[in-house]
């Protein structure tokens, strides 16, 4: 896989320092570029592939090497995704078959970062264009990006450009719990061609051929964070909400009408709290995950292995991620609570527009004893407990107290915040975050300008408060 030693270094580049992330702003925008075409081969879980990206230099500095994520080799032996595989069979991994435009290197934790050097700096405001011709081997397993019994799931299946931050670029390992995706938006045109038994499931604009055994489906995708498939031989049914198509594909919900009414209702109620839907249609897809779900831009995935008691709250938590995530980013490994917090409290908001499906203070109440429960247990076993919730994946001990801190807490802070600043203050909040912020990377500053009550924000991502 490695086509020569690299020397990581933090920013890899030729800067003039400035503040402020990369962001891709509204429709129209300039911002990057990716066409690709692929061809999945069932037999070997193999995926052809090739990526021409264009590269838009939205900042202020000049940049030499330019850093992609390739997420394939988070699954290949010894990573932290790897499946358990007694002979490597079961393996996913990355290989570079040729790359136009630049020189490429791989580092990172897992090789799972492509460096590209460039031939000539790339200044503000120009482009350049790479082409990344490269074979995706998926792993077995019913993760982001892999093989399942039922499903292929297809996410960051592409080499993803990293987000550029203050002091460089935004380049994150994989912690085997969270999300450590942080990138601009960008266009995406993608041709992607599959066995002819599969439906693809996917966000965006699509069409669809069938043809000599393979079906292949042109999939245009403005000004979205990313691009996402799930395969599988789905039934699907359809609705719509204000003028947006909403679809659902499924293979073992026994209530697949129910769930999608669940979807168009989180629409419409996250719709009059937040502002319009931020794309022009709306997919979810069952699938097999390890989690309840999974967000993307336009786009959702549930967990086959739900029951139907916890669907609906699951359908709602990803729904709300199209406004807190795919529409308004935030750096998700450093600060989870952003978008993971606000799209938990988001659901305690439609259980109090929508009474019949749950309620807002027993929402709230079970997030506030559940970091109670938390902080009670760690305290006793290792005296002090580090409750800061701005702080990256890396300095979590696991899934439990990741879970608590960045969706329980966040919960009960966005709750205090309303209560603080009143009803009138805190929904025209979220909305301006909404507006002010779609399609940017938001800084915990951003979010907080919208709201006020700077100390009380303080104090629960400090880990001063006492709740």
């Amino acid at each position: 896989m490695r086509k020569s030693v690299v020397v990581v270094l933090s920013a890899l580049m030729v800067a003039l320092p400035i503040g402020g992330m990369t962001a891709c702003g509204s429709a129209g925008a300039k911002r990057s570029e990716y066409k690709i075409e692929a061809e999945y081969f069932e037999e070997d879980r193999r995926l052809e592939a090739s990526a021409e990206i264009v590269v838009y230099n939205g900042s202020d500095n000049a940049y030499s090497v330019l850093p992609f994520m390739l997420w394939g080799n988070a699954y290949g032996a010894g990573a932290k995704l790897a499946p358990a595989s007694v002979h490597g069979e079961d393996l996913g991994g990355v290989k570079i078959n040729e790359v136009t435009g630049a020189e490429y290197s791989l580092g990172g934790a897992d090789g799972t970062v492509m460096y590209l050097a460039l031939r000539e700096p790339l200044y503000a405001g120009e482009r350049t264009t790479l082409t990344v011709d490269y074979t995706l081997i998926l792993a077995k397993t019913e993760h982001r990006l892999g093989v399942g019994e039922n499903c292929v799931n297809l996410s960051w299946f592409y080499p993803v450009l990293c987000a550029a931050g203050v002091e460089g670029f935004l380049e994150y390992a994989e912690e085997g719990f969270g999300e450590s995706f942080v990138c601009d938006c960008a266009d995406f045109d993608v041709t992607l061609t599959v066995p002819e038994k599969f439906t693809a499931a996917y966000g965006g604009e699509g069409s669809e051929v069938a043809e000599n055994g393979k079906k292949t489906y042109h999939v245009v995708a403005k000004n979205t964070r990313d691009v996402a498939f799930v395969l599988g031989e789905f039934q699907t049914v359809s609705g719509e909400c204000g003028g947006v198509p909403v679809q659902y594909r499924y293979f073992r919900d026994e209530f697949p009408e129910e769930t999608l009414r669940v979807a168009l209702k989180a629409v419409e109620t996250f719709e009059k709290l937040f502002g319009d839907y931020p794309f022009d249609k709306y997919t979810l897809a069952e699938t097999d995950f390890p989690l309840g779900g999974m967000e993307y831009s336009a786009f959702a995935v549930l967990s086959c292995a739900l029951r139907h008691e916890e669907r609906a709250e699951v359908v709602v938590h990803e729904t709300a991620h199209q406004w807190w995530y795919a529409s308004v980013g935030s750096n998700q490994y450093e600060n989870a609570w952003q978008d993971e917090g606000l799209a938990e409290y988001s659901v305690a908001l439609f259980y109090e527009c929508n009474a019949d499906y749950g309620d807002y203070r027993k929402s709230v109440n079970a997030s506030e004893h559940a970091y109670r429960a938390y902080f009670s247990v760690a305290s006793q076993l290792s005296g002090e407990v580090n409750t800061a919730m701005t702080r990256p994946l890396s300095s979590f001990s696991g899934e439990y107290d990741y879970r608590v801190i960045a969706y329980d807490k966040g919960v009960v802070m966005f709750d205090r915040v309303r209560e603080t600043v009143g009803n009138r203050r805190f929904f025209a909040g979220l909305k301006s975050y909404a507006q002010k912020y779609g399609g940017k990377i938001a800084s915990p500053e951003d979010l907080i300008s919208c709201f006020g009550a700077e100390r009380l924000f303080a104090s629960f991502l400090e880990g001063k408060c006492v709740i």
